[in-house]
């Protein structure tokens, strides 16, 4: 794997660990919609994310990230349509898919 393409999955897990590190346990939605900042702290963090995606994709296409496109369209609706995201729909995505992510990422960076 290319010291690139290495770089950017160890930056989408560091975002990751933030998340989980913003949010704490046990994980409330309730704690999360209510605070505006730690909010936008986990959007930002799903920017990197979306963005370093992106960046892998350019360069290896075919690497095994289920979600990888997905990622980048959130970091596009983050960004481009910031007015039309709801804070469910960012909960949905640290609850279902940054755990996978997180499993993904990590098995490629061991090999």
């Amino acid at each position: 794997m290319q010291r690139e393409v290495k770089k950017y999955l160890f930056d989408i897990l560091s975002c990751i660990e933030n998340i989980e590190n913003f949010i704490g346990i046990p994980k409330l939605f309730l704690e999360f919609n209510k605070n505006i900042m730690l909010q936008q702290a986990i959007e930002r963090n799903l920017e990197i994310i979306g963005e370093a995606m992106n960046n892998i994709l350019k360069i290896f296409p075919a690497i095994n990230i289920t979600s990888g496109r997905r990622m980048v369209d959130t970091r596009n609706k983050i960004i481009h349509g910031y007015d039309d995201i709801q804070a469910e729909q960012i909960w949905s995505i640290i609850i279902n898919h940054l755990p996978t992510l997180k499993l993904e990422v990590q098995t490629l960076l061991e090999n």
